[in-house]
């Protein structure tokens, strides 16, 4: 009787799978971000939390494909690039759902909600930063292609036309956040000194996301330039 690895298969399709699997994990662990954002505003707590769940569980199933990718992809395995930097792309990704969670746990620990003023720019900023990680997932789609052409030119520079992009919104994201922390700084006689505290802490996971995914981009430079 023969058994088979599921996740090992990928492999045999491309080592990419696994790491194009793990990215839509982190990307659907993101896509709960500006629902969550809307529930808290709202004060309706019971759907947060059920968006929480979300992000708890897509974060745990991400960290079981990480788990999945170290243990499957062998040192002796061929691949078109190196095993390292396999490992260093997952560690970067899982990054991502981790922040997520950390940003919908401290808001539905703290039953936290944005002054009204900021409604609208934080609105746009989590939206901003969302689309970053939907960038990086599909400049790693991308690379499949890269494979297929044996890295040819034109598809390359499709690759970093994507990275590009990634860099633009990325910076998109800085711009707002430095908007934000502005208008913030000039509420802060108005609002409990604590409550300032943890609304810059959100302020900064959400660049944060989008720094990570920015980071994504940059290890695909360093995949396609090797």
């Amino acid at each position: 009787m023969v058994t088979s690895n599921p996740f090992s298969s990928m492999f045999g399709r491309s080592p990419f799978q696994p790491l194009l699997a793990h990215i839509v994990k982190a990307n659907e662990c993101a896509d709960q971000l500006l629902p969550f954002f809307e529930a808290s505003l709202e004060n309706d707590w019971e759907s947060a939390a059920k968006l929480r769940e979300n992000v708890t569980r897509l974060e745990h199933e991400a960290d079981e494909l990480k788990t999945e990718l170290r243990l499957n992809l062998p040192n002796t395995m061929f691949l078109p690039v190196s095993r390292s930097d396999l490992l260093d792309l997952i560690s970067v990704q899982d990054k991502i759902a981790n922040k997520v969670r950390d940003i919908t746990g401290i808001m539905v620990g703290r039953k936290m909600q944005v002054p009204a003023s900021l409604a609208g720019p934080m609105r746009d900023y989590i939206r901003t930063s969302v689309k970053c990680v939907a960038q990086a997932r599909q400049a790693l789609e991308e690379l499949q292609d890269l494979l297929d052409s044996a890295f040819g030119r034109n598809v390359a520079d499709v690759m970093q036309n994507m990275i590009r992009e990634l860099h633009v919104l990325e910076h998109q994201t800085d711009s707002q956040q430095v908007a934000i922390r502005r208008q913030l700084f000039a509420l802060e006689e108005e609002l409990p000194p604590v409550d300032v505290i943890f609304l810059y802490k959100i302020i900064d996971g959400i660049g944060e996301l989008s720094d990570r995914a920015e980071r994504v981009g940059s290890r695909l430079q360093i995949l396609t330039a090797h």
